[in-house]
């Protein structure tokens, strides 16, 4: 069933995906060529600040999912009753801060954005971000619900329909009246729209939730939440820290143009890691699952398997980015918006070390781990930040993106694998490094052979980008296919494509 529902929830995700890649390709070319680099900076700018405020959630989302994960096994609609009333309340709470935050940081919007741009209205457009963060906090713990539930092919379903009819919309109203403002407002009704229309879903589906007596967590429920949450509070702020200030130390001490000429990286990036995530949630869900009813030999058996299935998507991805990545910009928006090739090669480094973490997070989170390792966020933000500040003066962008990759490779690299096995598993960080070191192994050696055979290909035009494509699929899954068709993360591997190629046939038939 674990199994059935992650394969679900993949596919659901996968499909929505697709569509939602399609329709923001769309919508970004036709911002880019009507409103310029100077709005596209501004859109970034003003994402990576309400990104910074969603510290006030301070971890409870997913302290609260991963407490919810033995009920929802054991059907206990008692306890998830209580779960979800507090839930709600913390989360109306949070959207309060958020609102209170976002408005007392309007004043230093000034001093945020170097070279100001000229484009009106600077002042609407922030607090338009912020209404559209400050009411997605009002419903999110009814999505939470779903996700913990192992159905998250619902919260799939729902935003990829409403995403639709937002590119839509926005498309039109770009190319009839060029207007920012409009374009802004229509995400903040699809949003809106979006959320009252899961929290309908979930009542129906859990309409046990609104029947009967109210309930409440007691005393030794409640510490325990709050004890996780102070965990998850230290993550986080190094998370937003790490992953959110990018863009802010770009645009404050080179320019919000050069901010607009990273979002589109970042756009393209974010994709991948979407569809990648896809399949990392709904797989947490049943991690959790697994976790809450199985033995530690079996937990760690799946680690290894998940963990190959890691590798194998974030490898050939990576080596993909770097190939592909600047060709595409250059044929899709021109060569204009093209970033230096040692910059792009820092930003898919990070890209790989940050996706080869995302089995050992699902675990921790699953498990309540995120208690052991509660200072490590602290000390990664500070390394970062400090590290970022001293390399962009020095190295220019390039140094934010190296900054990065010092804090996660003296902090997260280490310390969360090393928390799982030791409280988890039971067993030395030395097994986990082995196995880290030799898929990286291969990864280099496939994205040098990749590399060779695309110098041939000297031009930027769609059928070069079309061969290029057709080599990092083929030579990077050969080699990883040639290098571990023989251990049994591979044959796990097999079984899973068999079984969705042979129901996809027949779904066909």
């Amino acid at each position: 069933m674990r199994t059935k529902n992650s394969i679900k929830n993949t596919a659901y995700g996968i499909a929505g995906q697709l569509i939602g890649t399609i329709l923001s390709f769309i919508s970004r070319t036709l911002f880019i060529n009507i409103l310029g680099a100077s709005y596209l900076g501004i859109n970034g700018l003003f994402t990576n600040i309400l990104s910074m405020l969603s510290l006030a959630e301070l971890g409870v989302g997913s302290a609260i999912i991963y407490t919810m994960y033995k009920p929802l096994a054991e059907k206990d609609q008692t306890k998830i009753k209580a779960l979800m009333r507090f839930y709600a309340t913390a989360y109306k709470m949070i959207g309060c801060i958020v609102a209170l935050l976002g408005l007392i940081l309007l004043p230093f919007l000034d001093y945020l954005i170097k070279d100001k741009p000229n484009i009106p209205n600077l002042t609407v457009i922030y607090l338009m971000f912020l209404t559209n963060s400050v009411v997605t906090y009002f419903f999110a713990y009814k999505r939470s619900i779903i996700t913990a539930d192992q159905k998250n092919y619902l919260n799939t379903i729902n935003q990829v329909r409403f995403m639709f009819i937002q590119n839509i919309i926005q498309i039109t109203l770009l190319i009839l009246t060029k207007n920012y403002i409009l374009y802004l407002s229509v995400q903040i009704i699809c949003s809106f729209i979006s959320n009252v229309s899961i929290s309908k879903k979930v009542d129906k589906i859990y309409p046990f939730l609104n029947i009967g007596k109210k309930e409440y967590l007691d005393k030794d429920n409640k510490k325990e939440i709050f004890k996780n949450i102070r965990a998850m509070m230290s993550h986080k702020i190094g998370g937003v820290v790490v992953n959110g200030t990018d863009n802010l130390l770009i645009s404050t001490y080179v320019g919000v143009y050069f901010v607009g000429l990273y979002s589109n990286y970042i756009m393209i990036i974010s994709i991948i890691n979407s569809f990648i995530y896809q399949a990392f949630t709904a797989v947490t869900a049943s991690i959790g699952n697994l976790n809450a009813l199985e033995g530690k030999e079996k937990s760690y058996k799946i680690f290894n398997d998940v963990f190959f299935i890691n590798f194998w998507l974030y490898g050939f991805c990576s080596i993909s980015l770097w190939i592909l990545l600047n060709p595409f910009i250059g044929m899709w928006i021109g060569n204009k918006y093209i970033m230096d090739n040692y910059i792009v090669l820092m930003i898919v480094i990070n890209f790989f070390i940050t996706g080869m973490r995302q089995t050992v997070i699902a675990y921790n989170s699953t498990l309540g781990l995120f208690w052991n390792d509660r200072f490590k966020p602290w000390f990664e933000a500070i390394i970062n930040l400090i590290a970022s500040i001293i390399l962009l003066n020095r190295l220019g962008i390039v140094g934010v993106f190296l900054g990065t990759f010092i804090s996660t490779i003296t902090t997260s690299f280490w310390v969360e694998p090393y928390i799982l096995y030791k409280h988890a598993f039971k067993k030395g960080l030395n097994i986990y490094m082995k196995k880290y070191a030799l898929y990286t192994l291969v990864t280099i050696i496939a994205a040098i052979l990749t590399q060779l055979a695309c110098s041939v290909i000297t031009t930027y035009t769609f059928i070069s980008i079309v061969g290029r494509g057709l080599i990092c699929f083929i030579i990077p899954n050969l080699i990883f296919a040639m290098f571990f068709y023989r251990t049994s993360e591979f044959i796990y591997l097999k079984k899973i494509l068999v079984s969705l190629t042979s129901k996809f046939v027949v779904r066909i038939r």
